[in-house]
């Protein structure tokens, strides 16, 4: 479950961390964050980010124009499906219609 929605789409590189790390700040540990981007940098930098400040990549989603619910996942990774976040209107699996990007989420350690 993702306690937090970062929307990050149409962000370059640095942003969506930049973004990600102001939602984290102040957050309690266990908190999952979900980001949202069409640069496809974050998918791997939110994972470094991950790394460097001692916090978990759970997941990382591919989603293409059209698709209904597909997505590549990292191998290794915690596949647990997220959810909708408090400050988002209800981001679900169906809703990545009409943008190309990457979902990663994150849980705060």
């Amino acid at each position: 479950m993702s306690d937090t929605l970062v929307d990050a789409r149409g962000l370059r590189c640095p942003l969506p961390v930049i973004r990600l790390a102001a939602a984290a700040k102040g957050l309690p540990a266990g908190t999952e964050l979900t980001v949202l981007s069409t640069d496809p940098a974050a998918k791997h930098d939110v994972p470094a980010w991950c790394r460097m400040r001692g916090h978990e990549h759970v997941e990382t989603r591919e989603h293409h124009t059209g698709d209904r619910g597909d997505e590549d996942r990292d191998a290794g990774a915690d596949n647990t499906p997220g959810d909708e976040g408090p400050d988002d209107e209800g981001w679900d699996e169906t809703d990545n219609e009409g943008w190309d990007g990457w979902a990663v989420t994150v849980r705060l350690g």
